[in-house]
């Protein structure tokens, strides 16, 4: 079955929805959950084509989900941090080999658990409207430096969205425009790369299957849950993402 044994694939089926799920509930965290299971059963290659396009087409969805022109009202709101995204990365990709990524993690991972722990105590962080230019532009470029040397760019987005008090449905409409955007050019580089190709694409290809059902009952979810429930279980979930990068720091240095 796609070259995996029946255990294998149903295993991962089911994770997929599982991280599906997740997605459409709060926004995100779906790659987070899927390497991390995926990792210990497939071989690292295998593992990192199979979530390839589960993650673009579901991030699709999710951008355009109240259709097109939203979309394109979000990233009109959000342009300089989504502009400092893709700069940063396009710069820092090139140091992804001379940075240690232990430390890369640490740093990342730290100071998200910090601010979701600080949340969700009850002291919130609130930005001033004179200052989200300057936020924007920061939290990007943070994000963007992070992404093109480990791969992970969302979690300085989130931060700004929940200081900035953005509201759910847009929040999870920005996220799925940054994260498609991400994705789209994960997908490019891996079809270069070869490790999307004719033995991993119908793998990758099937796994969207129990991605959109996933995503579609997490929907229905997130559509029941108000402002103050989606903003703690983003807290949780932020927790939950610290909580991983440090632990992969730690592996690193141990």
């Amino acid at each position: 079955m796609f070259g995996l044994d029946p255990w294998q694939f149903w295993t991962i089926f089911a994770v997929t929805a599982f991280a599906g799920f997740v997605k459409g509930a709060i926004g995100f965290a779906m790659p987070l959950i899927m390497a991390s299971a995926f990792a210990s059963i497939l071989p690292p290659q295998t593992a990192l084509a199979a979530l390839i396009l589960p993650v673009l087409t579901t991030n699709f969805h999710q951008a355009l989900r109240q259709g097109p022109a939203a979309a394109i009202q979000s990233i009109g709101n959000f342009r300089w941090h989504i502009a400092m995204v893709l700069v940063a990365m396009a710069i820092s990709a090139g140091l992804a080999r001379s940075i240690p990524q232990g430390l890369m993690y640490a740093l990342l991972g730290g100071p998200i658990l910090a601010f979701a722990l600080w949340q969700l105590a009850g002291k919130p962080l609130a930005l001033s409207i004179h200052h989200r230019r300057r936020v924007e532009i920061l939290t990007g470029i943070i994000g963007g430096l992070y992404g093109g040397i480990s791969g992970i760019w969302g979690p300085p987005l989130i931060v700004l969205l929940l200081s900035l008090g953005v509201p759910k449905q847009e929040q999870v409409r920005v996220q799925g425009v940054v994260f498609l955007l991400g994705a789209m050019g994960l997908t490019v580089a891996h079809l270069l790369s070869g490790i999307l190709n004719a033995q991993t694409i119908p793998l990758s290809a099937a796994l969207c299957i129990p991605a959109f059902a996933g995503m579609l009952a997490g929907f229905a979810l997130q559509d029941r849950m108000d402002a103050a429930q989606f903003r703690r279980w983003t807290l949780v979930l932020l927790v939950i993402t610290g909580l991983n990068l440090v632990r992969r720091a730690l592996s690193d240095w141990i």
